[in-house]
This record gives C-alpha cells, sequence and structure tokens, in this order.
C-alpha cells in the first residue's frame, strides 16, 4: 500500500506527499526532528497544561512551516520523513484550519 500525507492549509491550499518506501526514520530521530522544528518556528503547545502530544506538535510545526517551507523540497521531505515515523499510519491527513489530524 502506497504512503500518503495530505496537508490541508487555510484558502484551500493542499499538498500532497508520496512517502518514500525503504527504511523508515526511526521513531526518536522523527520525534527529535519534530521537538527541533517545534522550537525553530517558535511554537506554541496547544494545551493549556503545556503538554505537548505528538499528533499536537505536528499540527503547530505544519501551521507554523505554511506553504512557504512545505513547498521547499528539502524541508517537506524531511517533514514527510518524520511525521510517517512518528504518527506510523499509512494514510495521515493534516487538517490545519480544523486542527485535526485523521488516519
Amino acid at each position: 500500500m502506497q504512503k500518503q500525507i495530505i496537508v490541508v492549509l487555510d484558502k484551500g491550499v493542499e499538498f500532497s506527499f508520496h512517502v518514500p518506501e525503504g527504511t523508515p526514520l526511526a521513531h526518536d530521530a522523527a520525534r527529535a526532528w519534530l521537538d527541533n522544528q517545534f522550537t525553530t518556528l517558535e511554537c506554541e503547545p496547544l494545551r493549556a497544561s503545556g503538554k505537548v502530544l505528538t499528533a499536537d506538535k505536528v499540527l503547530v510545526v505544519t501551521q507554523a512551516a505554511g506553504a512557504g517551507l512545505l513547498g521547499d523540497a528539502k524541508w517537506a521531505a524531511e517533514y514527510v520523513a518524520a511525521v510517517s515515523a512518528a504518527l506510523s499510519k499509512p494514510v495521515i491527513r493534516v487538517d490545519v484550519p480544523s486542527m485535526a489530524i485523521t488516519y
């Protein structure tokens, strides 16, 4: 089965990424990449408790990255590898306007 990540941004902007076959990024490496991007992009936790779940981190990193970074081939390839490994699902839909991830 082909793996895919779909990202929906505001104003109907949508990206669809094919997840390459082969050795996936290790789960710990994927979380480390997301942690780094969370800090670099100056993201804020979604929950008042300050607890940041992996899915929440994917949402806010995606939101902060926007079309600019998602349109950058190098950054997008790293994003796809990290999100695919972190969430471990064949089809992932990241819907920023709804702040939801579906599988």
